[in-house]
């Protein structure tokens, strides 16, 4: 998936550029961005106390939003009013966050970027207020119920934006706080700030390196790139399995995307003659059978396809019940039906060489829940039956550890 995402994003990108400019997303003064740097190791210490308040942060945000998505879910309404009810929510926390702080928190709305920006041009010159990290502090907190009272109700909005305000808000909040106690390891609250963008995301959506050069690139800055890799790692090493993205899977083998070739490994190592038992007399049809005696072929096999051979074993198709059942339904017909008609003569059958991949792919190609298995591609003559669920049960007994025992030879 990576080379279609980096076409498609190299194309998005210079459409974008050419309609509004190539500037990234955040614009640092000249005077600030010659103080962004990383040049002092004590200062990492500083930043994993940044990664700690955020990994506490993140954990506040992902049960503050699917507690509200949940509470907003039970809610005696009809689903079209939830939303007007989130919004108005947003809007008296809003309210009451303005008249407490001023026009500067109003950055819990919309997008919120503003405010950001404000941090990365304050003057490098000299330290800001701790007025100023109360209001980011004030933003941050506003913004998780916002955000939570807005997408959790169901109005439309994204988690992405939100999570760059909300950490660096709070990176920018601490960064002002330390650059009072320690001039000489922080010169500029906006390295807080960049970094807690990238570490707050990493640890609430579990990305801790796409984060990582997505923030690099919206602020256009990588002189911090050592800090924010430092960060972003402990973010999410300490943070716990909650994730924002409730469809995020712990591991390869649960997601749906790569469940097909997580079981194609594990069945690799497996072969069809492991399920085929030569002394077992497998139950067989021939063309000019009646319909009456594929009913009862059927009824005395564990299997619910039967193959249909000439005189000398040799397959010619496969007759299966869902078809059996359609003849069945017209019984003015039923002396006139047999197996020939019914035979679905395009079954590829497996083979006893065959790995249980292989066969899995032929039981999803063909869309049956047994197949015969023939002794060799040219002569065809059948020597067996295999079920889909003998897959699966391999499957199963081999992702637990269990051997699967093979047939005897005979």
């Amino acid at each position: 998936m990576i080379i279609p995402a980096a076409l498609a994003s190299t194309s998005a990108y210079c459409t974008f550029s050419m309609a509004f400019g190539w500037k990234p997303l955040f614009t640092i003064p000249a005077g600030v961005s010659e103080v962004l740097t990383f040049n002092n190791p004590l200062a990492l210490v500083l930043y994993l106390i940044l990664a700690l308040f955020l990994v506490v942060l993140a954990m506040i945000y992902t049960r503050t939003f699917y507690g509200l998505t949940h509470l907003f879910h039970r809610l005696p309404f009809r689903p079209h009013f939830r939303p007007a009810l989130g919004a108005f929510l947003t809007g008296l926390v809003a309210l009451v966050l303005y008249f407490i702080f001023g026009q500067p928190v109003l950055a819990v709305l919309s997008f919120g970027y503003g405010i950001l920006q404000d941090v990365m041009s304050l003057p490098a010159a000299d330290p800001p207020s701790l007025s100023i990290a109360l209001v980011l502090l004030a933003v941050a907190g506003g913004k998780i119920l916002t955000t939570g009272l807005t997408i959790g109700s169901g109005g439309s909005g994204g988690v992405f934006g939100p999570s760059m305000v909300i950490g660096g808000c709070a990176g920018g909040a601490l960064g002002v706080l330390f650059q009072h106690f320690w001039p000489g390891l922080v010169p500029h609250p906006a390295s807080f700030a960049i970094v807690g963008m990238a570490g707050f995301f990493a640890a609430a959506a579990k990305t801790p390196f796409s984060t990582l050069v997505i923030v690099s690139e919206m602020t256009g800055n990588y002189s911090l790139l050592l800090p924010t890799l430092w960060v972003c790692t402990l973010a999410f090493l300490l943070s716990d399995e909650q994730s924002i993205y409730s469809s995020q899977v712990l591991s390869r083998s649960l997601s749906p995307a790569h469940q097909g070739d997580y079981v194609r490994e594990v069945l690799a190592g497996l072969f069809v003659r492991q399920f085929v038992n030569p002394q077992t007399e497998t139950s067989t049809l021939r063309p000019s059978d009646r319909l009456t005696d594929v009913l009862a072929r059927l009824g005395h096999t564990p299997y619910q396809t039967v193959p249909v051979t000439d005189a000398d074993g040799r397959l010619l198709g496969v007759v299966s019940l869902e078809e059996v059942h359609l003849a069945s339904q017209s019984p003015n017909l039923s002396p006139l039906v047999v197996a020939a008609d019914l035979m679905r003569s395009d079954v590829t059958p497996l083979q006893l060489d065959d790995r249980l991949d292989r066969a899995q792919e032929l039981f999803v190609e063909h869309d049956l829940l047994a197949l015969p298995v023939v002794d060799s591609p040219t002569e065809r003559r059948v020597v067996g039956m295999v079920k889909r669920s003998d897959i699966a049960g391999a499957y199963l007994r081999h992702v637990h550890g269990k051997p699967v025992a093979e047939q005897p030879d005979g």
